[in-house]
């Protein structure tokens, strides 16, 4: 039997709804929904054992990446800004996969809930194996002057600092064999004028991998990133023009922005043995856009 799909009709393709949200968007009232693998993803025992930090795992990316973890074997800590009822949803999924799941609500902007976090999810799964940064803020603007200098700032803070002091709080705690995994970005690389912000510390973020990773082998731990490109998630209709959300990811070859569930594997691959010679690398799925 051939299970072959044609990758670009496999998800539906834009033009989506006009519907915009309110920041920082919900999963119930994305049109068409999300996909984080819930009937899909299959797991093979590659993280038995193991407990996972993973921040913004209420929603989009970090939701999908907290079921694949589970299913994979790991118990896992949801780190969340505000957003209750998505991260009550995905501690369900973990939970019934038969996982230990930790909620931690907490604003990475702040210096004191980046060290609660990072205590509470210590004391919450008994250790910490694999920290996932993923919790991102962006808005959008379609003049560079209208950028406010406290939104420059709050990006940095939340996106690179929040990032920083984790991994400070959390490395010393992760033993041999553990990973650290980033979500950097095609604007990384290739940024858009009005995400200038968020380019700007995706850049960084790519940076901050390798440089992080070469400190970490010391105790050897893993550093690595995964960047994708248009990925469908609350972040875009709660930050995006009804126009530019409608029609997000249509200009990939693949015609369609990448759904939660496709990132996912990128991050149980390098959270497990399978990577054992990859650190500093930045894995991209980027809808064809990553550069050589």
């Amino acid at each position: 039997m051939n299970t072959l799909k044609d990758p670009r009709e496999i998800y539906p393709k834009p033009p989506f709804s006009e519907a915009t949200q309110p920041v920082p968007g919900f999963e119930d009232q994305m049109d068409p929904p999300a996909d984080h693998g819930e009937t899909s993803y299959q797991g093979h025992g590659r993280l038995q054992g193991q407990k996972a930090l993973i921040t913004g795992a209420d929603s989009g990316i970090g939701r999908a990446v907290a079921i694949a973890f589970a299913r994979e074997g790991a118990d896992v800590a949801i780190a969340y800004l505000s957003e209750d009822k998505d991260a009550r949803e995905s501690e369900r999924l973990v939970l019934h996969e038969g996982r230990q799941a930790v909620l931690i609500r907490g604003d990475l902007e702040s210096a004191a809930d980046c060290k609660r976090i990072s205590e509470e999810a210590l004391a919450g799964l008994g250790g910490i194996d694999i920290l996932v940064n993923n919790a991102a803020y962006q808005r959008t603007y379609e003049k560079f002057e209208e950028i406010p200098d406290d939104e420059f700032e709050r990006t940095f803070a939340v996106n690179i600092f929040g990032m920083f002091r984790l991994c400070k709080h959390l490395l010393p705690h992760i033993p041999p064999g553990g990973t650290i995994i980033n979500t950097a970005s095609i604007q990384s690389i290739d940024p858009s004028e009005n995400l200038l912000p968020y380019a700007a510390t995706k850049a960084a973020i790519a940076s901050f991998t390798k440089s992080l990773a070469a400190f970490a082998m010391k105790a050897g731990v893993r550093v690595n990133a995964v960047a994708p490109g248009p990925v469908w998630t609350p972040l875009i209709p709660s930050t995006m023009s009804a126009k530019k959300s409608s029609t997000f990811g249509a200009d990939t070859i693949f015609e369609r922005p990448a759904q939660p569930a496709e990132m996912a594997p990128l991050f149980v691959f390098l959270a497990s043995s399978d990577s054992s010679y990859m650190a500093g690398e930045i894995l991209g799925a980027t809808g064809g856009r990553m550069p050589l």
